[in-house]
C-alpha cells in the first residue's frame, strides 16, 4: 500500500474490545497520540504537549487481531506549535488486507524546562 514506515505498530488485545466486539476508540486515540508525540518531540527537539485534536474521523472499526500501523508526519509548524497528521491502517486476516481505519490532525506545543510554550526552530 505504501512505502512509508509507521511510527508505531501494535496489535490490540482482548482488554481493548468494547461491547460491540470492536476496539475502543479511546485506545486508538491513545496510540495516535503516542505516535504524534514521538514525531512532534523529534521536530521540536524536546518536550511537547498535545493541545488539540482536530478533524478526528473514525472510518472503519478495528477488530481483535488486526495489526495497527500508525503513520505520522509534520503537516505544519507555527511559532510554538506544530500540526501532526496521523493515519491509522489496519492489516487484517491471512490475506493481509490493508484498511484505513482512522485519521486526524493533532496539534502539539513545544515546551521549555518550566513547561511553558517555547519557539520551534525553523526547519
Amino acid at each position: 500500500m505504501t512505502d512509508r514506515n509507521p511510527v508505531l505498530r501494535v496489535v490490540p488485545g482482548p482488554t481493548d474490545i468494547n461491547a460491540n466486539g470492536h476496539i475502543f476508540g479511546g485506545w486508538v486515540l491513545s496510540q495516535m497520540d503516542i505516535a504524534a508525540g514521538i514525531v512532534a518531540s523529534r521536530r521540536a527537539n524536546g518536550s511537547v504537549a498535545t493541545v488539540a485534536i482536530e478533524g478526528m474521523t473514525f472510518i472503519s472499526p478495528i477488530h481483535l487481531r488486526d495489526i495497527i500501523s500508525v503513520f505520522a508526519e509534520v503537516e505544519r509548524v507555527g511559532r510554538t506549535s506544530m500540526g501532526i497528521r496521523i493515519e491509522v491502517i489496519a492489516t487484517r486476516g491471512r490475506e493481509a488486507q490493508e484498511i484505513k481505519v482512522t485519521e486526524g490532525l493533532f496539534t502539539f506545543v513545544a515546551l521549555d524546562e518550566n513547561n511553558r510554550p517555547r519557539p520551534v526552530e525553523p526547519a
